[in-house]
């Protein structure tokens, strides 16, 4: 009985990581992505956790270990989720929910095995994994960028790249004309959109985005049960690595996203538990976010609770501005008041330099809470 290795790749994107996957991938092992941001403490408790047979290093160094757990047959990728509220977790992708989420993405986007990508967010999400991806499952052609850098955008553009998959905060530092379509994912979009961003949602565990401008793609599922997104999609993760955890409940994935679905379009209002319950009232800081970003100036705003003695929870708003300018409490509750219910208004304003963030982009909240 042939037995299956996972094998971690501690590089950055390069054609030498393509190949290195295409070996793998044929002789039946799985590979594992290590974020190269990551500090060597915590990729050592990474491997430690997920337990690869073998570590690659961006010289081709091959590290053989003697505790590595081996990987079923068809499975592909091991990729570790951010983490950002909990414990990572290895989730399991197999070629066969890889093939099917890029087949249903082309479809929606109308592109083929010829559409030249920019490869710019780390193979270590899947954002940037399933751009490597399209070049190894379909053979397109791919410009690879260790690592964002908007000087380079137009050396990409020349080389041939049309289309990429961005942030919201690297497709503020571009001229997203010089793109055919740009694929936007990781955090909330901005709130005014060049007409060829595409925004996607979706996780880890599907693969990336599902839903493109609201719209599931096509043999997607998605429902609101109790306000809370649940999904069905072929692309949907085995399950997790070294895990005995659920993957669905009767082929439903419940995402822990809050949102709603009208006539079929998907609205996300944010993590079930980033709501904010301030005297008994629920706040979604995503409405407040919306509303605050209205005000000329702000460049970001982030909105979530903080325990207080007296309400339970108080609406706190981090927000950062353009050119300097101090937006005091007062004037922000005064506008928020305006648009939505008195209990939204931010008890708290905090101003800072840079919102933290992950290296997908994502708000880093247990550092932005750290903030004083």
């Amino acid at each position: 009985m042939t037995v299956h290795r996972l094998i971690a790749l501690d590089m950055p994107a390069s054609n030498g990581m393509i190949r290195h996957v295409l070996s793998a991938w044929d002789q039946g092992d799985a590979v594992l992505p290590i974020d190269q941001r990551l500090p060597e403490r915590a990729k050592r408790d990474l491997v430690s956790m997920l337990r690869p047979s073998q570590i690659i290093g961006p010289d081709g160094n091959v590290i053989q270990r003697s505790d590595g757990a081996p990987v079923e047959d068809g499975d592909a990728l091991i990729i570790s989720t951010s983490g950002s509220t909990g414990t990572p977790k290895g989730v399991i992708h197999t070629h066969q929910s890889i093939e099917t989420l890029l087949a249903m993405s082309e479809a929606r986007l109308n592109t083929d095995a010829s559409t030249h990508w920019l490869l710019c967010l780390p193979v270590s999400h899947v954002a940037g994994f399933s751009i490597l991806a399209r070049a190894v499952k379909h053979g397109n052609p791919i410009t690879i960028h260790p690592s964002f850098d908007a000087s380079r955008i137009i050396e990409a553009v020349r080389s041939g790249a049309t289309h990429v998959s961005l942030v919201p905060t690297a497709l503020t530092r571009i001229d997203a004309s010089l793109f055919d379509k740009i694929l936007l994912g990781g955090a909330t979009a901005p709130a005014h959109l060049p007409a060829n961003v595409t925004t996607t949602y979706g996780m880890t565990e599907t693969f990336g985005g599902v839903v493109y401008d609201g719209r599931p793609l096509d043999g997607v599922v998605v429902e609101s049960i109790e306000h809370e997104i649940v999904l069905k999609s072929p692309s949907l993760f085995r399950g997790y690595r070294l895990s005995d955890a659920t993957v669905s409940t009767d082929g439903w994935f419940h995402t822990h996203d809050s949102g709603s679905v009208d006539d079929g379009v998907v609205k996300i209002y944010g993590r079930t538990d980033d709501m904010i319950n301030t005297g008994g009232e629920n706040v979604w800081p995503a409405d407040v976010e919306r509303v605050i970003a209205l005000l000329n100036g702000i460049t970001e705003v982030v909105v979530r609770g903080l325990p207080d003695a007296t309400w339970g929870e108080r609406v706190v708003a981090w927000i950062t501005s353009s050119d300097g300018t101090m937006f005091y409490r007062d004037d922000i509750r005064d506008h928020v008041k305006k648009h939505l219910p008195a209990f939204c208004a931010p008890a708290e304003v905090r101003m800072i330099n840079e919102i933290p963030k992950t290296s997908l982009g994502k708000v880093d909240v247990a550092a932005l809470k750290a903030l004083t």
